[in-house]
């Protein structure tokens, strides 16, 4: 079968288990469990060493049925969990959520039938990210807020070229879509086995905060021969902790929506439990904030070498923000080269209303002076009407972009007439506007001021739910601080 007709066939039997309360995103962790277990026993029976201990696996799940499985099952996710490696990595925390063993027992002989391991990684490593572009389409689910657009990370990561020397990190990895594009860019480069092994088990570097979404992006890796004996992703709060010596050559990444970082806490007053906004507080961070998204452009800053490069989706806030907003926007300026700003059109991410863009910074030694001379935006926000549904980003919208941003010599940058979208202004520009605002916009919009040129009804139709879906999220946050500070 091709990879999208065993896409299909394994997403299909989804339908049949949502009816008995499991999620999506529970189903496709499942599917990990047992999709990992099936190439340890097929590269066991090709005489490879696994890591599988024996009374933990496939072979002990495939013969049994009913009760018996049901337990076989519980207390092989349990004690992989506690293994090391890319194994307890992928089972860590790990429960059964397929209560009916009936059901369970046909979704490990519909995954009995194929036989994974001999796939090629590519065609692996397709069907799994397909499962998981399924799983953020379950906007319910709340899926989506890990999984940016492919033909977006394919820009970006063309316009970084990242080689097969470096080392790339993702310090809010999702399902390590960032990583997988990086590692396909390089993989061409690494002709030595030195480099073939650099690539496959020191290149990349993740985390994330989520212990479900690290065992994807683990399994992700997996199943594209990405990792060694040490699993290249971890399950932590990258904020948590300042960043030593063991610093990256480049970091592309999406840190999650939201603005405010929180805890829930049990009141002492009441007994109930309470929201408490978490501010960060890092002696290598420029502002003290609870503003999620600053706090993670200030840890990535911190993470490159001399001379690293970055690109950051971020939302409209982080440009505009005053306080601390505006203390790490002087800092980009003055101690990085904020060299580029790509804004982002609406309608692209999951997540719905969400406005956003990416920076591109090059990390720099200090210096008295300013390192950023000319920072350079591209506007491809106005004017410009995207859904997931009637019209889905494709890489193809990238291509200005790509040779605009002239990433073998940026010097050769110039400003076009022909271009409106493309427009440079200097350091002395930036740091006189208010607030040192770097949401700046200068196209006209013609929705605005031409009834004539309107978009289609449901192009309108879709930019004004997630408009009000985005007024909401926002009256919540409020709402949230409000009761905080009651």
């Amino acid at each position: 079968m091709s990879a999208s007709e065993i896409v299909n066939k394994v997403w299909n039997y989804a339908q049949v288990l949502r009816d008995d309360g499991v999620g999506y995103g529970d189903y496709v962790e499942q599917i990990t469990y047992l999709i990992f277990l099936k190439m340890a026993d097929e590269r066991e029976v090709a005489g490879q060493q696994v890591q599988v201990p024996a009374e933990f696996s496939w072979a002990k799940l495939v013969k049994l049925d009913g009760d018996d499985l049901e337990i076989q099952y519980r207390h092989t996710l349990e004690s992989l969990g506690k293994q090391g490696g890319m194994l307890g990595t992928i089972f860590r925390k790990a429960q059964n959520k397929i209560q009916d063993p009936a059901k369970l027992e046909r979704l490990i002989k519909m995954i009995e039938k194929e036989q994974w391991s001999t796939l090629p990684a590519d065609v692996k490593g397709e069907i799994y990210e397909g499962l998981l572009e399924r799983n953020a389409q379950d906007v319910k689910g709340g899926a989506g807020q890990y999984f940016t657009p492919r033909p977006l990370i394919q820009a970006m990561v063309e316009v970084m070229q990242p080689k097969a020397t470096d080392t790339v990190a993702d310090p809010a990895c999702g399902t390590g879509g960032f990583l997988l594009a990086a590692h396909d860019y390089m993989a061409p480069q690494a002709t030595s086995k030195k480099e073939q092994r650099h690539l496959k088990e020191h290149a990349l570097r993740g985390n994330d905060i989520v212990d479900s979404v690290v065992r994807l992006c683990a399994m992700n890796l997996y199943l594209h021969g990405i990792g060694g004996d040490e699993c290249p992703v971890s399950s932590d709060d990258a904020l948590a902790k300042e960043v030593g010596d063991d610093r990256v050559d480049m970091v592309l990444a999406n840190p999650p929506f939201g603005k405010k970082s929180s805890i829930t806490v049990i009141s002492e007053k009441t007994g109930k439990k309470e929201k408490e906004k978490l501010t960060i507080e890092r002696q290598d961070f420029w502002a003290t904030t609870s503003n999620k998204q600053l706090n993670f452009v200030q840890h990535i800053a911190n993470m490159l070498k001399i001379n690293g490069k970055a690109a950051v989706v971020v939302p409209d806030n982080v440009l505009f923000e005053g306080g601390a907003g505006e203390t790490v926007r002087k800092n980009l300026l003055e101690r990085t080269d904020l060299h580029t700003i790509l804004r982002l059109p609406t309608g692209i991410f999951y997540a719905q209303g969400v406005k956003a863009n990416v920076i591109f910074f090059d990390a720099k030694p200090a210096s008295k002076t300013a390192w950023t001379k000319k920072l350079w935006i591209y506007d491809f926000r106005t004017n410009i009407h995207m859904t997931l549904k009637t019209k889905r980003m494709v890489k193809s919208d990238f291509d200005e972009f790509i040779q605009l941003y002239k990433a073998d010599d940026r010097s050769k940058r110039l400003e076009s007439k022909n271009n409106e979208r493309w427009k440079a202004f200097t350091y002395d520009e930036l740091i006189a506007r208010d607030k040192t605002n770097l949401d700046i916009f200068w196209l006209k919009d013609d929705s605005l001021e031409d009834t004539e040129n309107l978009p289609a009804p449901e192009v309108l139709a879709q930019e004004i739910v997630e408009q009000l879906e985005a007024a909401l999220d926002e009256f919540r946050a409020v709402e949230a601080v409000l009761n905080m500070d009651s």
